[in-house]
């Protein structure tokens, strides 16, 4: 099983907790689970004017071995607006545009999507259960 947690912050609501989202799914081949704007694919959607979050912004996939990767989907822009952070313990690793990275069997930790232009950011949290 694979639970997510999502917050978007601004630097007004900065350590606030309210309205925080969560989305499972079990860990079995072909499971998806999504980040982004468009509420009819996404299972964890960000406000609709926050445009430095694509439509479909993060896909979490189960691979066939009941392992979870994760990758930045491209948008529709050839630049993105915002960064991606992967963070498992004290390990901070950049996602790159388009990029797919594993998640660690069993573990947990922190994505963040951060704006390029403004102090705003979801940070979303995941849980590997095994």
């Amino acid at each position: 099983m694979l639970e997510l947690t999502m917050a978007a912050v601004s630097a007004v609501e900065e350590g606030a907790t309210a309205g925080m989202l969560m989305a499972d799914a079990p860990s079995e081949p072909g499971a998806v689970l999504r980040v982004g704007r468009d509420k009819s694919v996404c299972r964890l959607t960000t406000p609709d004017d926050w445009l430095f979050v694509s439509r479909v912004h993060l896909e979490f996939l189960c691979g066939p071995d009941g392992t979870w990767q994760l990758t930045w989907l491209r948008g529709s822009q050839p630049d993105p607006s915002s960064e991606v952070r992967l963070m498992v313990g004290e390990y901070a690793q950049p996602l790159a545009y388009g990029g797919t990275v594993p998640l660690p069997r069993g573990g947990s930790g922190e994505i963040v999507i951060q704006d390029r232009t403004a102090p705003r950011s979801v940070n979303v949290g995941f849980f590997h259960e095994v």
